[in-house]
């Protein structure tokens, strides 16, 4: 693990659409440490390891 990013899930995402956002965006491999309901917010960690 190279990193910890904290997202404040909206409603209506799932954490796997959150997952793939960052992984996106960071180009990055990205994990959550646990799901949330796509009808549920609050806090998603994720985890972030740097690509070889």
């Amino acid at each position: 693990m190279d990193g910890i990013l904290i997202v404040n899930k909206s409603q209506d995402y799932t954490s796997h659409d959150i997952v793939n956002v960052v992984k996106k965006v960071l180009k990055e491999k990205v994990g959550h440490t646990g799901t949330l309901d796509p009808l549920a917010t609050g806090v998603l960690p994720l985890l972030i390891r740097k690509r070889n």
